[in-house]
């Protein structure tokens, strides 16, 4: 099954943002308090991320909710 688009540009634009400070995946993960793999599949557009999942990352790495889309 062919990821979506939405899911793809949301994954993307977490790994930039993770890029961007210096953080490896399990890093975020770890600030995020998520698995190193969660993290993975959200960055590939393999995961329906929930909003509690959404917040713990913009908050790792320190930007709005909105930032992330």
């Amino acid at each position: 099954m062919p990821v979506p688009d939405h899911r793809r540009a949301f994954g993307d634009r977490v790994r930039e943002l993770r890029k961007e400070r210096g953080l490896s995946q399990e890093g975020l993960a770890h600030v995020a308090t998520l698995d190193r793999t969660y993290v993975s599949g959200v960055e590939r557009g393999l995961r329906n991320v929930s909003l509690d999942n959404i917040h713990k990352l913009a908050t790792a790495l320190k930007v709005d909710v909105s930032a992330l889309f």
